[in-house]
């Protein structure tokens, strides 16, 4: 295992698009390396990484893996992530933790909103990054097509080339052109160097080398590599350059927190855990990067986060679903510490005295949801308790009781991201669950002035009960509620007011149309009377109540819908298909612009009809568009809609 001193080691995470061939490569690293003596294969459900029956099922990740191995006096941990827009919470936090990014991208297919998403996050993280070009061995593969551009999009310089079947070095001087622009992206990177370049018109070994090591430190130089993990071309050479070129764990400027910076050559042991899962055998199992410090079996460790204590039955090394138990772990190494009590995803973990806290990653808005139904009575309690440990264990999963629907609704990244936690709340926790489309949570305002005068009486031995409101409703445009006073004379005795105001609060929730929250209104009390002996505070409620219902009536109140702002990204090729599904959704197109080689399309879309554009987007480009989606506003319903949801109405109020 593991002999080597910490700036040996390498870190680094496998993302880009689904599809790829980061497992097909992670498999042949590990191959390689000989620390497993079999090649896995993703279609022979054998990849040491895609381990997990549902994977072996889809032949694509659906987690991100957690792997190491060897390479000559070197030693690697990384992790394979999975790259379908579903999973991207996975590949998000494997990247977090990752020193180096390097983007795998295929040499048919090309670019996608994979891709996109991981250079983004590299490169707003400040990482250092490669692309890899995989798959160059195909009748079909366009390298030299994709290699430029790459380089015109993301300006990056090639350290391995690709022709007639070969992986040419370019640091070998095989290819001199390459050789020569490589030369020249060193130089631009630093001034010192630039100046020696012009005066002297090259680069020595040593400077190239030197220069181009900091280059990629810093993300001012972004290589790229060509190589067929499936006929091991290139392969050999990559692994070299991530020991000879890319930065050890302990190289690396200070991270950055959320205050002040962590210092990775500290010697008190610091790990954020970026992974929580609960292993069949072991039970609970938390992966953590450790940043600085030594992390032995017997070290107490602090969670920063929750402010506990935590001790560890053992550290672990992962490669898939084996695993083998050391004594410590250091800077830059990946582990999983078992039995862990009261942490979690996201939280710190470290020494006695510390005081750190670790800038979280941004997870991108949940794109589709499902309301969830039990489908054995009392299963009710179970399906929260899981529904809560499956968000705890991916923060792109909400899981959430909707107070206007009375639904429980989840929402994730896709319909196969759903299918896969419905999946475990079957199997972990023995629950099985129906999912129905949710209700749209629409909302009633008004258009006009309305006023309307309601009298409660009631006579029941003894004190009876009375109460007259005279009430006027206005439109309140860009607001939600307002309340005001206008009775004079005393008709309305002053402490009865805020009981009206009461009544028309509750009111506001269910609306006449829909039965849905009320928007948008301002309620003025005008008039009313009292008796002396049988007026109260309830009686003015329902009053109000009243009043508000019958003003409401007369004020044109309309239905309302929630309107998304969606940003779809996507080849492109796609462009017709996607603006035609649009239309039949009525969606708005308000822009496009290509970004970093992909159309990114913005409209606006009724949240109705985005429930199910998740699978429909997946089957007209391919699976290579995603889409993000966040509120922006309420709009009316159409004429012909309106009618449709309040006749939907009466129904539930009748089976209620």
């Amino acid at each position: 295992m593991k002999n080597c001193a910490v700036e040996n080691i390498r870190n680094f995470a496998l993302a880009g698009h689904a599809g790829a061939g980061k497992t097909t490569l992670a498999d042949r690293l590990l191959f390689k390396s000989g620390i497993v003596s079999r090649l896995g294969s993703v279609d022979e459900g054998t990849s040491v990484s895609d381990f997990r029956d549902e994977e072996k099922e889809k032949k694509s990740s659906i987690f991100a893996a957690a792997l190491h191995c060897p390479w000559k006096d070197s030693q690697f941990f990384f992790t394979d992530t999975p790259g379908y827009p579903d999973f991207c919470g996975e590949a998000i936090n494997a990247m977090v933790v990752a020193d180096t990014v390097f983007i795998v991208v295929d040499a048919t297919a090309g670019i996608g909103p994979g891709t996109l998403r991981a250079w983004k996050q590299a490169r707003d993280r400040k990482q250092p990054r490669a692309f890899i070009i995989s798959g160059i061995d195909r009748d079909t593969a366009n390298y030299e097509s994709l290699l430029e551009t790459l380089k015109e999009t993301y300006g990056c310089t090639p350290l391995t080339t690709a022709a007639g079947g070969a992986v040419t070095s370019v640091l070998a001087g095989d290819d001199p052109d390459a050789l020569e622009a490589l030369t020249e992206a060193v130089a631009e990177s630093d001034e010192k160097l630039l100046d020696k370049f012009f005066e002297e018109g090259g680069l020595s070994e040593e400077e190239l080398l030197s220069g181009l090591r900091k280059g990629i430190a810093a993300g001012d130089i972004i290589p790229s590599f060509a190589c067929s993990a499936a006929q091991d071309l290139g392969v050999a050479e990559l692994m070299d350059a991530i020991v000879s070129l890319f930065p050890s764990p302990v190289a690396l400027p200070a991270l950055p927190l959320a205050s002040g910076e962590l210092d990775r050559t500290d010697s008190l042991p610091v790990g954020y855990v970026f992974k929580s899962v609960t292993d069949p055998f072991i039970g609970q199992l938390t992966y953590v990067r450790v940043y600085s410090g030594t992390i032995n079996v017997d070290t107490e460790l602090v969670n920063l986060t929750k402010g506990s204590k935590e001790r560890f039955g053992s550290i672990i090394y992962i490669n898939g679903k084996e695993q083998t138990q050391t004594d410590t772990a250091g800077p830059g190494e990946i582990i999983a510490l078992a039995k862990l009590k009261n942490t979690g995803l996201g939280d710190s973990l470290a020494g006695h005295g510390a005081d750190i806290k670790f800038v979280p990653p941004a997870y991108p808005v949940p794109t589709m949801s499902y309301a969830v139904y039990a489908v054995n009575k009392g299963d009710e309690d179970k399906i929260g308790s899981g529904l809560h440990r499956l968000a705890a264990e991916d923060f792109t999963f909400q899981s959430r009781r909707d107070a206007e629907t009375h639904e429980t609704v989840i929402s994730g990244m896709g319909d196969q991201h759903l299918a896969v936690m419905v999946n475990r709340l079957k199997h972990e926790f023995r629950v099985a669950v129906d999912l129905q489309t949710p209700r749209v949570p629409y909302r009633e305002t008004i258009t006009a002035v309305g006023q309307a005068q309601y009298r409660h009486k009631k006579q029941t031995g003894g004190h009876g009960q009375f109460a007259e409101v005279h009430l006027r409703l206005e439109p309140l445009p860009g607001g939600e509620f307002e309340f005001a006073n206008e009775v004079v004379g005393g008709n309305v005795p002053k402490n009865f007011i805020p009981a009206i105001e009461k009544g028309v609060h509750e009111t506001l929730s269910r609306g006449p149309l829909a039965n849905s929250k009320v928007i948008g209104v301002k309620a003025i009390v005008f008039d009313g009377k009292f008796h002396a002996v049988d007026s109260s505070e309830m009686a003015f409620k329902i009053a109000a109540r009243g009043a508000f219902r019958d003003a409401m009536g007369k004020a044109k109140p309309i239905i309302l819908e929630p309107i998304m702002a969606v940003k779809i990204t996507f080849p492109d090729e796609y462009m017709g298909d996607i603006s035609g599904d649009l239309n039949t959704r009525r969606g708005r197109i308000l822009g496009m612009n290509m970004v970093e080689g992909m159309q990114v399309l913005s409209a606006e879309m009724p949240l109705a009809e985005t429930y199910s554009y998740s699978v429909q987007l997946r089957s007209i480009t391919h699976g290579r568009g995603s889409f993000e989606m966040a509120f922006e506003r309420y709009e009316p319903v159409p004429s012909q809609l309106a009618a449709k949801i309040q006749e939907e109405a009466v129904k539930e109020a009748e089976e209620e």
